[in-house]
C-alpha cells in the first residue's frame, strides 16, 4: 500500500476520531465525574449496581426504588441562614410600607432595621410570626409568584449567585445517576413544600409531585368569581426529623431504600429508611471544607449534625466527607473564589 498525503490524513483522522471515542467512553463509564474515587463513591456505585442488575440477590424492581434528598444542606447549600427564611427577610422589607404598625412590632422592627439576628432572638413564635405575615393569606399561585420573582432577582451574600447557582454539583450528578438506573427521587425536607416546589424542577429535575417538605394548612374558596387554594396561618405539617417519615409515609407510599441528608433533622428518615428489609442506603454529609464551602456540625445555628454523625457507623450510613470526597462544590467553582477571597 502506497501512504498518499490524502491516505495518511485520512489515518490520522480516523486515529484520532477512535481517540475521542475512547476518551468519551471513560468520561461516560464515570457516572460521578465530581467525586474523587475512593471508598465513598465505590460504595454508591456498588449500591446502584447490586440493585439494578436483575437475577442479582440485591435486586430491587424499578417502583421501589425510592431515593429521597433532604434539601438545605445537602442539595443546596444553607449558610449564612436557611435560603426560605432569607426569602421572609426580604418580604418584610418590601411589605414594611403597607403595615407602619411593624416599626414597634417584634421580630418586624429588627428586621426593618437590618438587624436579624435580633429578630430571630424570639425563637420559633418570632419564626412562626415571620411565616404567617409573608407566606399565608394569599392563593397559591400567588405565593408561588412572589418566590419566583425573589429567586429572580435575589442574590446570595457571600457569593453574589442567585440561589438556585448554590447547588451542590456532586450531588445533581448523584440525582441524574439514580435516575439514569430508575430511581425515583424525591425531595424531603423541613422547608416549605410550596417554596421548595418553584424551583426543583428547573434546578434538580425532581418534578413538584416530589417534593415532600412542611406544609400550612389551605382552604379551597372563590375569590372574584374564581376558585382558589388559600394558604393558611396554620401548621399542616412540620417535615423535620421524626416528621420526615411521617411526610414520606403520607406523600411517598413507599419506604425509600436511598435517603441522603447533612444533619440531625435527618437522623429519623434515615433510620426509618435503612430499618428497612433488603438492600438500603443511608448517605450522611458532613460539612467538612471551610477553604471550599462551609465547615461546621456540632454546635452550629443551621444544619446541626452531632447525634446522625454518632450513630453512622453503628447504623450502617455513609459519611461523605466534602473536603475528602469532593473534587468540586459548586457547578461554578468554589465560595471562596467567588467572594474574592
Amino acid at each position: 500500500m502506497i501512504l498518499t498525503p490524502r491516505l495518511l490524513g485520512l489515518l490520522k483522522l480516523g486515529l484520532l476520531l477512535s481517540l475521542l471515542g475512547a476518551m468519551t467512553a471513560v468520561q461516560a463509564a464515570d457516572p460521578l465525574p465530581s467525586w474523587n474515587d475512593g471508598e465513598t463513591k465505590q460504595s454508591i456505585i456498588s449500591f446502584v449496581d447490586k440493585t439494578t442488575k436483575e437475577g442479582s440477590p440485591g435486586f430491587v424492581p424499578p417502583e421501589q426504588r425510592v431515593a429521597t434528598f433532604d434539601n438545605d444542606g445537602t442539595l443546596w447549600a444553607e449558610q449564612p441562614i436557611y435560603f426560605q427564611l432569607l426569602y421572609a427577610i426580604d418580604k418584610v422589607k418590601e411589605m414594611a410600607p403597607q403595615h407602619p404598625e411593624w416599626k414597634q412590632q417584634e421580630p418586624f422592627a429588627s428586621i426593618i432595621k437590618g438587624d436579624t439576628k435580633k429578630a430571630l432572638e424570639g425563637g420559633k413564635p418570632a419564626l412562626m410570626q415571620l411565616l404567617a405575615a409573608t407566606h399565608t393569606g394569599m392563593t397559591g399561585e400567588e405565593f408561588q409568584d412572589s418566590v419566583k420573582k425573589w429567586l429572580a432577582t435575589a442574590r446570595h451574600p457571600e457569593t453574589n449567585r442567585p440561589y438556585t447557582e448554590m447547588v451542590y454539583q456532586p450531588m445533581l450528578e448523584l440525582l441524574k445517576y439514580l435516575r439514569a438506573n430508575d430511581f425515583q427521587t424525591y425531595i424531603v425536607s423541613g422547608g416549605g413544600i410550596d417554596f421548595m416546589r418553584t424551583f426543583a424542577e428547573g434546578t434538580y429535575g425532581i418534578p413538584p409531585e416530589q417534593v415532600v417538605g412542611s406544609s400550612l394548612k389551605a382552604k379551597y374558596e372563590m375569590r372574584d368569581g374564581k376558585p382558589v387554594i388559600v394558604k393558611l396561618p396554620e401548621v399542616n405539617l412540620i417535615d423535620d426529623k421524626a416528621g420526615k417519615p411521617v411526610g414520606i409515609y403520607q406523600h411517598i407510599g413507599r419506604r425509600p431504600i436511598f435517603a441522603a441528608g447533612n444533619s440531625d433533622g435527618d437522623f429519623e428518615m434515615l433510620q426509618w429508611t435503612t430499618a428497612g428489609e433488603g438492600p438500603r442506603f443511608g448517605l450522611l454529609l458532613h460539612h467538612t471544607d471551610g477553604k471550599r464551602e462551609w465547615a461546621y456540625d456540632h454546635p452550629s445555628h443551621v444544619g446541626q449534625l452531632d447525634k446522625a454523625l454518632a450513630a453512622a457507623p453503628k447504623e450502617g450510613w455513609t459519611v461523605v466527607d466534602m473536603k475528602d470526597d469532593w473534587k468540586v462544590i459548586f457547578p461554578w467553582g468554589n465560595l471562596k473564589a467567588a467572594s474574592g477571597q
